[in-house]
């Protein structure tokens, strides 16, 4: 299968990742469209088309461009798994001129530590030094505020 990745989304690819993030996603159920478009604006962000032009894959990478880079909302279409969507976007990922010599890359998976172990993502050394501050049920809460 042919790939072409782009770090420009259309209003379209916008509209479609924020489908697979807030109604498919096990990270971000539910999250407020304004929080994503917020999300999307201050990250460099990755889509990946088909040889059609439809929208199949979606990453944001937040980074300084110099030191750190996190990378979140990776999400390929149920359609296209399998075919090497996720390797050509995590390929273009990494390859990015921006995104290199950085020091460190984090992420945070549940299912898809053999796509990432390929990238040279690993366990933690040393996870007793890394903390993190969570709130699970924030989109829940601002859904029932109607924020």
């Amino acid at each position: 299968m042919t790939w072409a990745i782009s770090n420009e989304l259309s209003a379209r690819d916008i509209n479609t990742a924020y489908g697979w993030i807030s109604a498919e996603s096990y990270w971000a159920k539910g999250l407020p469209r304004t929080f994503f478009e917020r999300s999307v604006a201050n990250s460099l962000c990755f889509a990946l088309h088909d040889a059609t032009g439809n929208l199949r894959g979606f990453a944001r990478v937040i980074t300084d461009k110099a030191t750190f880079a996190y990378l979140c909302d990776v999400f390929v279409c149920a359609t296209v798994r399998g075919q090497g969507a996720g390797r050509a976007l995590m390929g273009a990922i990494i390859e990015h001129p921006e995104l290199q010599q950085l020091r460190r890359w984090m992420l945070v998976t549940r299912n898809a530590h053999k796509l990432y172990e390929h990238y040279g993502f690993e366990t933690p050394e040393n996870p007793e030094r890394i903390m993190v501050r969570l709130d699970p049920g924030i989109y829940a809460r601002l859904s029932s505020e109607g924020s």
